[in-house]
C-alpha cells in the first residue's frame, strides 16, 4: 500500500492505522494550486480592499479550495472611532490584520448545531425528539411539543427575537425564555428566531451537565487548533459599535471585545446564538472540516453521515443555497450563515471550495444590512472555480 494518496489540487492525504486517510490540514498556495483562476481572485481581493470606508470601518477575507488557502487578505482598520463616533487620528488607529479576532455574532449558532449533532451521533439526543423530554423546565416548548429539529431548522414557531436583556437578573432572563409561546404552529414555516439556539444551549447544557463554552472548545475548537476561537472577553477584536441603548438602559460606550449582540451580553457572554470570538483562519479550518466529512489532520469532529445530516436542505444551523449572501456559489447545496456584527462563511460541496469574509460593519455605529459584497465574494469565488475549468 503506498504511504501517500494524491488527492486535487495537489493535495496529499497521509495514511493512518488501518488504510484511513488523514486529511491534509489548510496550507497557503497559489491559484493554480487550488485549480482556481487567478484573475477571479485577483478581483476578488481587489474589492475587499475597497470594502473599508463604504461597507465597513476593515475586512479579512479568506478562500480557498481543497487545502490551499488562495486568497487571505486585511483590509482598513480594526479600530477606527472612538465613542460618539468621533474618528481617530491615524496614529491611533488600530490595523486590520489576518490574525484579527472577530465578534462573530450569529456564527456562534453554526458550533451550537454542530454540538448538538455531536449528541445526536452518539444517541443521546434524539433529532425528532420534543425537547421538553431533555428540559421539562422549557414549559412553553413543552405544551406546544417542539422538537430538536425544529429549533435546528428555525421551524419552531418562535419569533425572531425576545428582549431578555430588559428583564432584571438571570433568573428572569430564563423564566422569560423558558415561557415564551410560539408565535406560528411548531413545524410548520421557516421563522428564523435567536430563540432556537438559546432554547437548544439549555437542552445540550441539561444533557450534557456541562456549559456551551466548555462544549464547543472540548468538541470542537481545541481538536481542531483553534485556539483563536471562543467566547469572550477577547481584547484584541475588531472593534463593533458605540452602543447605547436607553430602552434598555444599556450604555456600553465603543465595544472592543466585549460581545456586541444585548442578549448574549446579558446572559454572561456564553450564548447559543452568539459570543464566540475567531479569526478568518480558524473559521477556514472549520469550513476545511466540515468539507472533509468531519475531520482535519488526525481530529475528527463528526462522521461524514452526520455532516451530511448537518449541511443537506435544509440545513441544521446552516443556511443553504441562499444567494442573497452565496451569489453564484448557491444552487448545489452550499451551505454556511451571516452574522450582525459583519461576518459571514459559505462552503460548497459541489466545488470543494470555502470563503470566509468578516467585516466590522457595525463599527461606528450599525447601519441598513446589505449583503451585496457578500454576494459579490462568493460570485468571484464561484467563476473562479468554473473559469479554471474544474467543475
Amino acid at each position: 500500500m503506498p504511504a501517500v494518496a494524491e488527492l486535487p489540487y495537489g493535495g496529499v492525504r497521509s495514511r493512518r492505522g488501518g488504510g484511513a486517510l488523514t486529511p491534509p490540514r489548510l496550507r497557503s498556495g497559489p491559484p493554480e494550486r487550488a485549480g482556481l483562476d487567478p484573475e477571479e481572485l485577483r478581483l476578488l481581493a481587489e474589492e475587499v480592499r475597497a470594502l473599508p470606508g463604504t461597507w465597513c470601518a476593515g475586512a479579512v477575507v479568506v478562500a480557498g479550495r481543497g487545502p490551499v488557502l488562495a486568497v487571505e487578505e486585511a483590509a482598513g482598520w480594526a479600530v477606527r472611532y472612538a465613542a460618539g463616533g468621533v474618528e481617530l487620528p491615524a496614529h491611533r488607529r488600530v490595523p486590520m490584520t489576518l490574525g484579527t479576532p472577530f465578534d462573530l455574532a450569529s456564527l456562534t449558532k453554526l458550533c451550537t448545531a454542530v454540538a448538538a449533532v455531536q449528541q445526536i451521533e452518539r444517541g443521546t439526543l434524539g433529532i425528532d425528539a420534543r425537547i421538553a423530554a431533555y428540559a421539562p423546565e422549557l414549559t412553553a416548548a413543552a405544551d406546544h411539543g417542539i422538537t430538536v429539529r425544529q429549533l435546528l431548522t428555525h421551524t419552531s414557531g418562535l419569533r425572531p427575537e425576545l428582549p431578555l436583556y430588559a428583564c432584571p437578573d438571570e433568573p428572569a432572563m430564563l423564566a422569560a425564555l423558558r415561557t415564551e409561546e410560539p408565535v406560528a404552529e411548531p413545524g410548520g414555516a421557516y421563522l428564523y428566531s435567536d430563540l432556537n439556539m438559546l432554547l437548544l444551549q439549555q437542552v445540550l447544557q441539561r444533557l450534557t451537565g456541562r456549559r456551551l463554552d466548555r462544549l464547543i472548545r472540548d468538541g470542537i475548537t481545541r481538536p481542531l487548533g483553534m485556539r483563536a476561537t471562543g467566547f469572550g472577553p477577547c481584547p484584541f477584536a475588531a472593534a463593533t459599535e458605540d452602543q447605547r441603548t436607553p430602552r434598555a438602559k444599556l450604555d456600553r460606550g465603543m465595544l472592543r471585545g466585549v460581545v456586541h449582540d444585548e442578549n448574549a451580553y446579558a446572559l454572561g457572554g456564553v450564548a447559543g446564538h452568539a459570543g464566540l470570538f475567531g479569526t478568518a483562519h480558524d473559521l477556514a479550518v472549520f469550513c476545511r472540516t466540515l468539507l472533509g466529512g468531519g475531520a482535519y489532520g488526525p481530529a475528527r469532529i463528526l462522521g461524514p453521515d452526520f455532516v451530511d445530516l448537518l449541511l443537506r436542505p435544509p440545513g441544521l444551523g446552516f443556511l443553504v443555497d441562499q444567494p442573497w449572501f452565496m451569489g453564484e456559489l448557491a444552487g448545489r447545496g452550499a451551505a454556511g450563515h451571516t452574522g450582525f456584527t459583519g461576518t459571514s462563511l459559505v462552503l460548497d460541496r459541489a466545488t470543494d471550495s470555502f470563503l470566509v469574509l468578516l467585516a466590522n460593519t457595525v463599527h461606528p455605529v450599525r447601519r441598513v444590512p446589505d449583503s451585496t459584497p457578500r454576494a459579490r465574494a462568493a460570485t468571484r469565488l464561484a467563476r473562479a472555480v468554473a473559469g479554471a475549468g474544474a467543475v
